[in-house]
């Protein structure tokens, strides 16, 4: 049983790779979508048709497998040997995170850069940016704001660009002196007799 642990695990490790990074592609299509020329609900009309064919996307393969059922195991195949691939990479990429840690104010200065004569940048715009330029391919914007509370980078739900409200860093936090820069100057000894 133990000789099926070690598969079994990078199966699984790599099937949960294949269906975050397929989901952070499909998401970041949809987001893709919108209309930065446009406000309201005319902006978001783009997104909500490309997730209309991607619904519609999903029911034909469904119908198309209910009409073909060995169709299924053909998927199910390529979806193990990626998961398979994908899990043999998995460790590399852990390491890699690790070590990767860039400096908190290179991140700032991309924030600040994004946001450009702007108040604020949507974390989905980050994360397309990185992902253009061939960086954080394969992740989500959840792990882009778990990435930047470890950094100590404040970020919240209601910031407004354009007159859309969602996830994203506001310029008056950045410009804000860092928690960490405020507690250094309490650590030093005091020199009061």
């Amino acid at each position: 049983m133990s000789r099926l642990a070690r598969p079994a695990a990078r199966l699984a490790t790599g099937s949960a790779a294949v269906a975050r990074g397929l989901g952070a592609r499909l998401t970041t299509w949809v987001a893709r979508g919108r209309r930065h020329d446009l406000t309201g609900w005319r902006a978001a009309l783009g997104c909500w048709l490309r997730l209309v064919s991607l619904m519609l996307g999903v029911y034909l393969l469904w119908r198309l497998v209910r009409a073909v059922p060995a169709l299924m195991w053909l998927l199910s195949t390529s979806w193990a040997i990626a998961a398979w691939r994908s899990g043999r990479r998995a460790p590399t990429d852990a390491k890699e995170k690790d070590t990767a840690t860039p400096d908190v104010d290179a991140v700032r200065t991309l924030l600040l850069t994004l946001m450009g004569d702007g108040s604020g940048v949507h974390l989905r715009t980050v994360l397309a940016h990185l992902q253009e330029h061939g960086h954080w391919e394969d992740r989500t914007v959840t792990d882009l704001r778990a990435h930047l509370q470890r950094l100590g980078i404040p970020h919240d739900r209601g910031v407004k660009v354009a007159g859309v409200p969602t996830w994203g860093v506001r310029r008056r936090d950045l410009e804000a002196p860092s928690p960490a820069a405020t507690e250094e100057p309490s650590t030093a000894p005091s020199t009061a007799a």
